[in-house]
């Protein structure tokens, strides 16, 4: 989120990461002005024109057990309690979908009216905003004076383009994103390989672009898989070079969670291959162990798609958009 919000033309003056590993990625690409821990302990958030950033989504994801009692799910409160103390023009929430389905949004909105703010949500695909990915999430845009509004899609479906049905333009790829990459990790820069077992290679050779865990023959498939005959059509599953991918989650470099083989190689995505999936350019670097620098991968929102809304915002705030634009990322 920082990194498109700086694109787009603002400045930060205050980001803050509970992990340390994600402060120091922060810190190392962006910003100095970082405040490492849990957002509860900041005690008061600096004036802004705007702040963005994305409250924890486990408590809704789709992918976790949605307990009402998650106590993730009243993180809200401090983005707001930020809101509220920084006193911006504009601010953006992302999440994920199902949050817009809860009443804990209903409670968001009302919040943010209080506070003075007209509100807007809607789902977007980072795909349609030239993102190599198809990643829905909920943005949530107030607005203290005018009307909030989402920008418009800048990509579509190549599919209704060819046939004439929009003028968009096309979707950006796989092959896009990552087709000059060489096939064989350099271990340099992130495009790191793994050490698969025998076995495992032998599941990634039987995969066809496109496919998945289904096409393993049965003496290669794992017995839970046996026995679970519907859902998880992206396990195990091949990229295709002519799509964008999948949603990228926190353990892209394991193919059992989801379709992250590689098009044509007989292995999982690397960490770099990832990132510009996400839309990271090459010379951001990811502070921390792998596994720290893949949370950090998977759970960001995409810069390309975060610029997109930050322009936006901009043309929101209008000509009386301060010089000096700043924001507060959290």
């Amino acid at each position: 989120m920082v990194l498109g919000f700086q694109r787009a033309g603002f400045s930060t003056v205050l980001a803050n990461e509970y992990a340390p590993a994600a402060c120091a990625t922060l810190r190392k690409n962006l910003t100095e002005a970082v405040v490492e821990g849990p957002v509860e302990e900041i005690k008061t958030f600096p004036k802004a024109d705007v702040v963005a950033g994305g409250p924890p989504c486990q408590g809704f994801s789709n992918l976790g057990e949605r307990l009402p009692d998650d106590p993730r799910r009243q993180m809200w409160r401090h983005f707001l309690r930020a809101v509220e103390q920084a006193e911006p023009r504009a601010f953006v929430m992302e999440n994920v979908p199902p949050l817009l389905r809860s009443q804990e949004y209903v409670e968001i909105e009302q919040t943010a009216r209080r506070l003075g703010f007209r509100v807007v949500a809607q789902v977007l695909n980072a795909a349609d905003y030239g993102v190599p990915q198809a990643r829905k999430r909920a943005i949530v845009v107030g607005l203290r004076d005018g009307e909030p509004s989402h920008p418009a899609a800048t990509h579509g479906d190549p599919a209704l383009i060819r046939a004439g049905r929009s003028k968009l333009q096309p979707w950006v790829t796989v092959r896009d994103a990552i087709g000059d990459m060489p096939s064989v990790p350099t271990e340099a820069n992130w495009h790191l390989s793994r050490n698969p077992t025998p076995l495992s290679l032998r599941r990634y050779k039987c995969v066809p672009p496109g496919g998945n865990r289904w096409d393993l023959p049965l003496r290669l498939m794992p017995e839970c898989w046996k026995k679970k005959v519907d859902g998880g059509t992206d396990l195990f599953g091949r990229l295709w070079w002519d799509r964008p991918s999948v949603t990228i989650r926190t353990e892209f470099y394991k193919p059992e969670k989801g379709r992250y083989l590689h098009p044509e190689a007989h292995r999982p995505i690397t960490h770099r291959e990832a990132a510009r999936l996400q839309g990271f350019p090459d010379d951001f670097d990811f502070c921390g162990s792998r596994i720290e620098a893949g949370i950090q991968i998977g759970n960001a929102v995409p810069p390309t798609l975060a610029e997109a809304i930050a322009r936006h915002v901009l043309s929101l705030l209008g000509v009386n958009a301060r010089s000096k634009r700043q924001a507060v990322a959290k």
